[in-house]
């Protein structure tokens, strides 16, 4: 009995001693919530400890917030104890993915709220203003941008011919030309060459897009007769932009094109344009022998070349895509041609063309304007050497 009495004495002794182990435990706990707690109210207004002096510390695009963090603590705008806290305050905030790239300008004697602010500024991104005007192919528009400090050529003419950003752009061919439309646009400083060219492409589509509203009968017509799609209309607009540089000349430029795919007469259908040569020549990585001659003046051997795909002479119907980006004017010829019964065209030496129905007509205009007068630049005819 007297046993059962001490066991009893010190299991109380024991409970009481859980019972104060318990209490300095709760009060310990609140003691520290409430630490933390004001601690939670005055950490975004506490000023740091650093200098006053300005510190800049530059967000590459694409940080992670971590990676910011480390730029910070770097750069002396937070002390590394703090870095954790400085974390959980702007994931509190719901911050940590709009930090914005850039230079941001610090102190260290800044508060984080006033840190964080910084980091979400608005940065005023410098732009550069490029002009790429109607008739230029996929080499010029790559040197165009180049010069005005957009990228380097090489990196801007790999993304024009990289098959998984033409795939994502829906673009057909191995290329991108004909699909950067001529404009005066304004880009980021920092703008990737992919991101260049999806604004000249998407550029090229709104007008497209409206030209095609414009045009739907039309369009319609040109599917029906010569199984015309999207790309073909813009090829055929390329070579209209390559052959004239006067703007009333275009339409019936483009009614002749298409005289000569329509008009059962007129066999073989041979488009018989000079542009296309000298784009096989110049353009594709892969040229043909005659091709790899070539220096800048069209011979017999590159009219006579089976092996150029875009050579008109030797190919019938359209080249295998577009030879160069054309403009709205150009597009929209193709659309509206000038309807007439012409089937040739030559140089008249002042930058218009002499149009003819037959080859009669054509062999005076030839002998007259090329033969007898200064070479110009014609789509049946032209100087040839041997």
């Amino acid at each position: 009995m007297k046993r059962a009495w001490w066991k009893l004495r010190k299991s109380r002794r024991v409970q009481r001693w859980m019972l104060v182990v318990v209490i300095a435990t709760m009060v310990a706990a609140a003691w520290f919530v409430r630490a933390s707690y004001q601690e939670l109210l005055t950490y975004p207004d506490r000023p740091g400890i650093g200098t006053a002096d300005p510190i800049e510390v530059v967000v590459p695009p694409g940080s992670s917030f971590p990676e910011v963090l480390a730029l910070l603590t770097e750069a002396g705008v937070l002390p590394a104890d703090e870095a954790t806290k400085f974390r959980l305050f702007v994931l509190h905030k719901g911050a940590a993915r709009k930090v914005t790239a850039g230079p941001h300008h610090f102190r260290g004697d800044m508060t984080p709220t006033e840190i964080l602010d910084e980091l979400q500024r608005k940065q005023q991104r410098k732009t550069l203003r490029a002009t790429v005007p109607e008739g230029k192919n996929m080499l010029d528009v790559a040197q165009i941008l180049a010069a005005a400090g957009l990228s380097d050529a090489a990196s801007l003419e790999a993304s024009m011919r990289d098959p998984k950003l033409l795939a994502k752009l829906g673009i057909p061919g191995a290329t991108a030309e004909g699909y950067m439309f001529p404009d005066t646009y304004q880009f980021n400083v920092d703008d990737t060459p992919d991101a260049i060219l999806e604004k000249m492409v998407t550029r090229h589509r709104e007008v497209y897009a409206e030209l095609r509203r414009r045009y739907r009968n039309e369009a319609q017509d040109l599917a029906d007769d010569l199984q015309f799609d999207d790309n073909d209309v813009v090829t055929l607009a390329s070579i209209v932009e390559k052959e004239t540089g006067a703007k009333h000349e275009r339409p019936l430029i483009a009614g002749v094109f298409l005289n000569r795919l329509k008009f059962s007469s007129f066999k073989p259908k041979l488009l018989q344009t000079d542009p296309t040569i000298i784009y096989g020549c110049t353009v594709p990585t892969t040229k043909s022998a005659a091709c790899q001659k070539f220096e800048g003046r069209i011979r017999r051997i590159h009219l006579r070349d089976e092996e150029n795909p875009y050579n008109t002479y030797t190919h019938e119907g359209l080249p295998p895509g577009p030879i160069t980006n054309p403009g709205k004017q150009a597009l929209e010829a193709v659309f509206a041609p000038k309807k007439s019964r012409f089937l040739y065209f030559v140089a008249r030496n002042d930058g218009t063309h002499q149009f003819s129905k037959t080859v009669a007509e054509h062999e005076a205009a030839v002998e007259l304007f090329q033969r007898q007068g200064a070479v110009g630049d014609g789509s049946a005819a032209g100087a040839v050497e041997d």
